[in-house]
């Protein structure tokens, strides 16, 4: 592991709900590190909004906790309330149609899996819980990069795409309400994802449901469609989510 990086983490251990400034002689000292090198690892802290430094004098500053974690902490939350929110009624969708259901939500540019309920087939996808995937592969990514404004759209899928496919895939999974992948993240698999919206009308994840492709087909894949869908529904509808969304009223099953 990378020493420094430890170093620097254990830095923020030291503050505390009784110790909300700490000056840089305090911290060397609490945490056993010459000055020069406590400097070092709070500067880079600071960089990355980490830390926020307050200048004393020329030989000394107080530090508090910077804004970057009150941001990753707001998204914890969000995460946690999500997943507690969701997971019993993937359970019950899992259950229902016999196929691995999964949670997913875009971060930084990427989409993560942040909760999963596997199928009891004896089948394993290459899901887990905290997986980072490419929001350019996938129902469930793809889902989410159709529902992010152009211009981050753009940022996410650069060059060596072609940019003109890819957006016309996009703007059919926004009017068909949902995300159609085969083979894509395993081979011989499908995925069909469904959004999931929040109290101001915003997609905050894809509910996505993945299995060996021969079982989506006929009138199982229209059943795995509509019980997604209504299951994407109810979860939206838990987190405040009223008004119809044509993604609801006119799912194209």
């Amino acid at each position: 592991m990378n020493q420094s990086v430890i170093k620097a983490l254990k830095l923020l251990d030291l503050f505390t709900e009784n110790t909300k400034e700490l000056t840089l002689k305090e911290i060397a000292r609490k945490a056993d590190l010459p000055k020069p090198t406590a400097y070092r690892l709070l500067s880079s802290l600071e960089s990355m909004n980490f830390l926020y430094k307050i200048k004393e004098s020329e030989h000394d500053s107080r530090y508090r906790l910077g804004i970057k974690l009150l941001e990753l902490g707001q998204l914890v939350r969000d995460q946690l309330e999500l997943r507690k929110i969701a997971l019993p009624y993937m359970e019950s969708l899992a259950n229902e149609i016999q196929e691995a259901v999964h949670l997913v939500i875009p971060h930084q540019q990427m989409a993560v899996y942040i909760e999963k309920v596997d199928s009891k087939k004896a089948i394993r996808l290459d899901t887990r819980i905290g997986k980072s995937s490419s929001l350019l592969i996938g129902s469930g990514p793809k889902l989410l990069l159709a529902h992010l404004p152009e211009e981050e759209q753009a940022q996410v899928i650069g060059e060596g795409v072609d940019y003109l496919k890819l957006y016309d895939e996009l703007c059919t999974i926004r009017e068909q309400g949902y995300a159609y992948s085969i083979g894509e993240q395993d081979p011989d698999t499908t995925g069909i994802s469904y959004p999931i919206f929040d109290f101001h009308q915003h997609v905050v994840g894809a509910l996505t449901v993945s299995g060996l492709s021969h079982y989506f087909t006929g009138n199982n894949l229209q059943k795995i469609k509509k019980e997604t869908l209504n299951t994407a529904f109810e979860i939206s509808s838990k987190l405040g989510f009223k008004e119809i969304h044509d993604s609801y009223s006119k799912p194209n099953l």
